[in-house]
């Protein structure tokens, strides 16, 4: 048999913790401020294969001078070329900025990857608020596929000598 007894609260065994929690943070987005020099360049470095580029990024007419060549005459294949000017057309900046750069290693199709690893985030550099678009077009991370190495007993990482029946 079940009788209706209300138990009595006791409001001794319900306090209120004696120390205080920190309350969760509300984190805002971050803002960044633009890393330009005293000469009005923005400066960056990129990579791709084993190619790596240093590029300094400033207002311009669209010139892009790359180890002291311009860029039409270092890349000769349209391939390269439109590697090179994606990071500009992402963000509707073609022919909006000057572009001096050094570029070691690699192939061509290496350092043309390097080149536009370094001008996009020297575009970042220079206005972090074209990062939103250049991160979306995939362009802000490096491509972190490499050469794969050869084995012992393989001619190359993977192909194998001829076979011989006998």
């Amino acid at each position: 048999m079940r009788t209706n007894v209300k138990k009595k609260f006791d409001r001794r065994k319900f306090q209120e913790p004696a120390v205080q929690l920190p309350q969760p943070k509300q984190f805002e987005p971050m803002h960044r401020e633009p890393q330009i020099d005293k000469l009005g360049r923005a400066y960056a470095t990129g990579k791709r294969k084993n190619a790596i580029a240093r590029v300094w990024i400033k207002k311009g007419t669209g010139k892009i001078v790359i180890n002291g060549e311009a860029h039409q005459n270092y890349f000769a294949r349209p391939v390269l070329k439109m590697i090179l000017n994606q990071p500009f057309q992402v963000t509707n900046t073609e022919g909006a900025f000057d572009i001096h750069s050094t570029v070691t290693g690699g192939g061509l199709s290496g350092q043309a990857g390097a080149l536009k690893h370094a001008i996009t985030r020297a575009m970042i550099n220079f206005s972090p608020e074209l990062r939103a678009f250049l991160k979306q077009a995939g362009f802000v991370t490096r491509d972190p596929r490499e050469v794969e190495r050869q084995k012992p007993g393989r001619s190359g990482a993977r192909r194998r000598y001829q076979f011989s029946k006998r």
